[in-house]
């Protein structure tokens, strides 16, 4: 769920429940929009002309629940990416660090409304791309709103995606979020198969690299020069955090898909021989934000599904202490939290205000060695072999200017017996 939406009436229901509980008046959101798709020609300055309410949002009523009925659960279509490799005309992995001799990779999260906040958001990452001679990129979740797309051609990948950031010519990283795996309520993430869009829309896309639902990369990449020096793991969360319980068996919070992904976890950090360590998710396991941690999301503490309490699970049995970072998104804020005992010295960061922003006040009180709820904006991280250091900017949407705001530096791995890092404000 995210800020501007509906909160389930109870823990684990489907969504089927969800509608026939909150009856008609779940309908009152939907609007009439009669704008059909389309993709404008070539790149421009700022979104195209704002949608209503349509399909991709909201069926409510009994409506809803008719289609529901019809939806085929039970069937799965496999992933297509296709490999980097095959593809020609894709934008390079960093081959080297960059001038100051650290690989900087910028940090985005929740940024798919093709809505002018989105744009100004990348206008200012594209000056601080250049500055920083940003090499590669992160899109933590949420990728497009609201329901994900309907295709792996989709045009709203080009409205909420390429055309917003366009002149960050680097590959990015991306992950599931939520309203990525929707399916008739939004953000619901009650239709995981829904992600295989993303993954498809990977063998086209010259920026967007997701060669699977999860999936690991390292710089640099392929080994040439020695062990990779850091290693990006992203996780599929929303089948551990849904709103809703899910429908079909393999991607139930005990299925196959999550046995499996967890499996792949254990095994690929044990394997990694990656000074640096950084694991990439939707859904955080910390979070001071509205949405709260997992194991309580949204206020919730029973269910498989809405509290996120087998995510909670994950990260403290696979994750903690061994990954340097969890980055993550699903809360519109800016958060750089200090790890602790809990966390094994391992540290939550929340990104998630690359196109919106939540109710300007904390809602929980985990320590933080910096943290804003108000502002949009974006974080780039810069690695080298002597540390790792985390630069949080802010954003004014009016100007397309960003601010450093904070900058967080760490200088010895979680696997070498790290402490709690330095940080130092501005």
């Amino acid at each position: 769920m995210c800020d501007d939406e509906l909160i389930p009436p109870q823990a684990d229901l489907t969504e089927d429940q969800w509608v026939r509980t909150a009856g008609p008046g779940l309908a009152d959101t939907a609007v009439p929009d009669d704008t059909p798709d389309s993709t404008p020609d070539g790149t421009q300055d700022g979104p195209p002309p704002a949608r209503g309410v349509h399909r991709r949002t909201l069926l409510g009523g009994a409506v809803a629940g008719a289609a529901l009925a019809a939806l085929p659960f039970g069937t799965r279509q496999a992933a297509v990416a296709v490999p980097r490799a095959d593809a020609p005309g894709r934008f390079p992995f960093p081959s080297a660090p960059g001038p100051s001799g650290e690989y900087a990779v910028l940090i985005t999260g929740d940024a798919g409304t093709g809505k002018e906040e989105q744009y100004a958001v990348a206008a200012a990452a594209r000056e601080i791309c250049r500055a920083e001679h940003v090499g590669l990129a992160v899109g933590l979740g949420d990728n497009i709103y609201e329901n994900g797309p309907e295709s792996g051609h989709d045009t709203e990948f080009q409205e909420k995606f390429e055309q917003p950031n366009t002149g960050i010519d680097v590959p990015w990283l991306m992950v599931l979020g939520n309203h990525d795996c929707s399916g008739l309520i939004p953000g619901s993430g009650g239709d995981p198969s829904r992600g295989d869009h993303e993954v498809a829309y990977a063998a086209t896309s010259r920026r967007w690299y997701m060669p699977d639902r999860y999936y690991s990369a390292a710089l640099p990449e392929g080994g040439t020069q020695g062990e990779p020096l850091v290693e990006f793991f992203a996780l599929d969360t929303n089948p551990l955090a849904s709103t809703v319980t899910q429908t079909d068996p393999h991607y139930r919070w005990n299925g196959p898909y999550i046995r499996e992904q967890r499996r792949w976890l254990d095994t690929a950090l044990s394997a990694s021989r990656a000074r640096w360590k950084v694991v990439l998710a939707h859904h955080p396991y910390l979070n001071n934000g509205k949405h709260g941690s997992a194991g309580a999301y949204d206020g919730f503490v029973i269910g498989h599904y809405t509290s996120g309490i087998h995510l909670k699970e994950l990260y403290e049995e696979v994750v903690c202490g061994r990954a340097d970072l969890i980055m993550s998104g699903h809360d519109h804020t800016l958060q750089v939290l200090e790890p602790t005992d809990r966390t094994r010295g391992t540290r939550q960061i929340v990104c998630g205000a690359a196109a919106k922003t939540s109710d300007g006040r904390a809602h929980f009180t985990h320590p933080a060695a910096w943290q804003d709820f108000a502002r949009h904006g974006f974080m780039v991280l810069k690695v080298s072999a002597g540390a790792m250091t985390l630069d949080a900017y802010t954003v004014d949407t009016a100007t397309k200017k960003a601010r450093l705001a904070h900058r967080t530096r760490t200088t010895r791995p979680v696997a070498a017996g790290a402490g709690v890092p330095v940080g130092t404000s501005r």
